[in-house]
Formats: C-alpha cells, sequence, structure tokens
C-alpha cells in the first residue's frame, strides 16, 4: 500500500511579498561582517545553551548579537527566510560574520575543538 500523499497549497498574495521581503531585509541587515548574529527564540533549550556558550567568550562592545525573532509579528516568514538562506529554518542559527556555521551543536564542536575561537580571531570581534 503506498502512502498517503498530502499536499500543500500555497496562496500568494501581494502581501506575502511584503513580508517575505520584510523578513529578507531584517535577516540581511543583522548579519554583518565582523560580527556574530544568532536568531533565537527564548523558550527554546539550545537558544539558551548558546547564548551561555557565546556570552561567556570576551567579545567586543556591539559584536555579539541575539535576535529573538519571536519579538516580532513575522517569526514564521523569518524563519522561512533562514531555511533559503542556510538550508535549516531551526533556531538557533549562528552567523560567524556573513557564515552561517548552524545551530548549537555544530556551535559546541567548534568550542570544544577550538575552531570556534579561531573563527572568532579570525573577524575582529573578540576583545
Amino acid at each position: 500500500m503506498l502512502p498517503q500523499m498530502q499536499y500543500l497549497q500555497v496562496r500568494i498574495s501581494p502581501g506575502d511579498t511584503a513580508v517575505t521581503s520584510m523578513a529578507q531585509e531584517f535577516v540581511n541587515a543583522k548579519i554583518q561582517p565582523g560580527k556574530v548574529v544568532v536568531f533565537i527564540k527564548p523558550s527554546c533549550p539550545y537558544c539558551r545553551k548558546t547564548q551561555e556558550i557565546l556570552s561567556q567568550l570576551p567579545f567586543k562592545q556591539g559584536l555579539l548579537e541575539f535576535v529573538d525573532i519571536t519579538a516580532t509579528s513575522h517569526t514564521s516568514e523569518i524563519q522561512d527566510y533562514l531555511k533559503q538562506l542556510t538550508g535549516a529554518r531551526t533556531v538557533p542559527r549562528v552567523f560567524i560574520g556573513k557564515d552561517c556555521i548552524g545551530g548549537c551543536t555544530d556551535l559546541e564542536v567548534m568550542q570544544q575543538n577550538g575552531e570556534l575561537l579561531v573563527r572568532l580571531k579570525q573577524i575582529g570581534a573578540l576583545q
């Protein structure tokens, strides 16, 4: 017996394009060379762990930002754009400069193998 197929119905209106554009502009404005940006949801345990790891490091003022995507009414659209940009819509999404390194597990691996400090020094984010 074949599994039942499910279809996603997509409805596009002019407003949807504006919202998608807003999400794209919002995310792209946050991601900057020389800065670490993490897109989070406060209720997410992996986001809290990521914040804990990064907050222990000696960042220069203004070069570490945690962006709460639930603080906007376009959370879903932001996650959709993050998926388009990075291949995943889950949070946290960690950007070192313009490069997405993944989520919490990826950050932990980089911390353990020393790559995290190397990358942060390369972009000049640490004191």
